[in-house]
């Protein structure tokens, strides 16, 4: 019997698998689908998949009796309760810590950076993989470390995230974490935050991605961005480290691109919103 993991190659002897052709186009109007993001009338989904509306129209019939796909009063195809529960599956089973693991390794490389990913933990952001680069670099980061909400890069991605009054109260012991500050350096009387600290975060929070420039560890910068999850929240931060002067660590440089793109792909993957 053949294995479950078996792809089509495995099959016969590593050459490719015929497939059914009209799948393929059924798979092709799903993937037009979803790239839209919004129910789509019979012309612009058949246009969107490459092919005659007379031919997506069969296709999209069958799809409708699956339950893989719907159609509102317009009269626009969406998703159906089949396709809906699929995805279900899909995000109960989905572990972010586990689904980045590959997107680490493959920074790691393409940069030749450290690759830290970071989540938030019961005391703080806690780094929970780490992915050491090859060149020799003195990174006091391991697997555990719970940074400051204000001093690092990795903190203020996670801060610029979290509900106002979340951070407040994680921000009443940052002094305990990685390079931490004491409360009154950052809350108000009243609990707000500092100007300065408010201003940064939401320059986190437009730029997707923050830096930090030898500081809290001297010679060492760290180019920081969010990970959300499918429903607009921090799921998790990844971040890149390395020997100041060793690479571009701006947050407009080839490098924060590379690590923007693979926040992105994560998000996407996660199945956040392309609002967030």
């Amino acid at each position: 019997m053949s294995g479950a993991n078996e792809t089509p190659q495995d099959l016969d002897g590593g050459k490719p698998q015929r497939g059914i052709q009209s799948l393929d186009s059924t798979g092709r109007l799903l993937g037009a689908l979803v790239a839209a993001g919004r129910p789509l009338p019979l012309r612009d989904l058949a246009l969107a998949a490459g092919m005659p509306a007379a031919k997506a129209f069969p296709h999209l019939v069958s799809l409708q009796k699956t339950g893989l796909l719907a159609r509102d009063a317009a009269g626009n195809y969406l998703c159906g309760p089949l396709a809906l529960e699929l995805g279900l599956i899909a995000l109960q089973r989905l572990s972010p810590t586990r689904e980045a693991e590959p997107e680490v390794i493959e920074l790691a490389g393409t940069t030749g950076l450290s690759v830290a990913m970071a989540v938030l933990g019961p005391l703080g952001p806690t780094v929970v993989r780490l992915e050491e680069s090859a060149r020799p670099q003195h990174v006091s980061l391991r697997v555990g470390t719970v940074l400051s909400l204000v001093h690092t890069a990795i903190g203020r991605t996670v801060a610029a995230h979290l509900p106002a009054n979340v951070l407040a109260g994680l921000l009443q012991n940052d002094a305990l974490r990685m390079a931490g500050a004491a409360a009154d350096q950052v809350l108000g009387p009243g609990g707000e935050l500092a100007p300065t600290y408010a201003g940064r975060l939401a320059q986190v929070r437009a730029a997707r991605l923050d830096n930090a420039l030898s500081h809290p560890v001297p010679g060492i910068d760290t180019l920081a961005a969010p990970v959300f999850d499918h429903t607009g929240s921090l799921a998790l931060v990844i971040a890149v480290m390395g020997s100041s002067g060793s690479f571009d660590s701006s947050t407009e440089g080839t490098t924060a691109a590379l690590v923007r793109q693979a926040a992105a792909r994560l998000s996407w993957r996660f199945g956040a919103p392309q609002a967030v």
